[in-house]
């Protein structure tokens, strides 16, 4: 009997040990998963707008959360002095199974009037529109994510959040991944690294 006691006894220690335990994230922890994701290098090459590792990749997205990270090579002049103020595209996503040049969201970026500038940057049936969201320093890390709910596209970089209209009728955002692009009407005029680590895409 005694023998029988103890086995119960033991069993219960065990299963206590095995239970299931619940683990949220909180904000530390998100943080600490966030370092241990590699950042993606991508290259914008000296005559080129596209970058190295453009290529398709399906989304289907309520959000989208990255890092960002430039380098000096962030600092450039245009040929063309008014093209100093085209928005380059930094990273996002079309919308509406369709291309993006009719639906998408993403930032933009672009070196002017002494600052490294970053955008909302959209379009919504066809039509084109961005608001400047703040500018960083040049090695920093910098929190983005742009959320999809309803008929809006929510835009956070980091303390800084605005809000874009969205005429998607679809209720997710549902497309290809966009990625870093120079211009505008010109090409890059030297190589311009871009440091990205993406989060999530739920």
């Amino acid at each position: 009997m005694k023998n029988i006691l103890c086995l119960h006894v033991v069993c219960l220690l065990l299963f206590s040990a095995c239970k299931k335990q619940d683990v949220v994230l909180n904000e530390t922890s998100t943080k600490t998963y966030s370092s241990i994701i590699p950042f993606t290098h991508y290259t914008i090459r000296q005559g080129q707008q596209y970058c190295d590792q453009s290529k398709f990749a399906p989304i289907d997205y309520t959000e989208l959360k990255f890092v960002v990270k430039f380098d000096s090579s962030a600092i450039y002049k245009t040929k063309n002095s008014t093209n100093q103020y085209d928005i380059n595209k930094l990273y996002g996503f079309s919308d509406n199974d369709t291309l993006h040049q009719i639906y998408s969201a993403r930032f933009g970026w672009r070196w002017s009037d002494k600052a490294l500038r970053i955008f909302a940057y959209i379009y919504n049936s066809g039509i084109r529109s961005s608001k400047e969201l703040g500018t960083i320093q040049i090695g920093t890390e910098n929190n983005c994510s742009i959320k999809v709910t309803g008929g809006h596209y929510i835009f956070s970089f980091n303390n800084i959040t605005d809000t874009l209209l969205r005429t998607s009728t679809i209720n997710t955002a549902r497309g290809y991944k966009l990625y870093p692009y120079f211009g505008g009407d010109e090409t890059a005029p030297h190589d311009i690294n871009i440091l990205i680590k993406e989060i999530t895409g739920d």
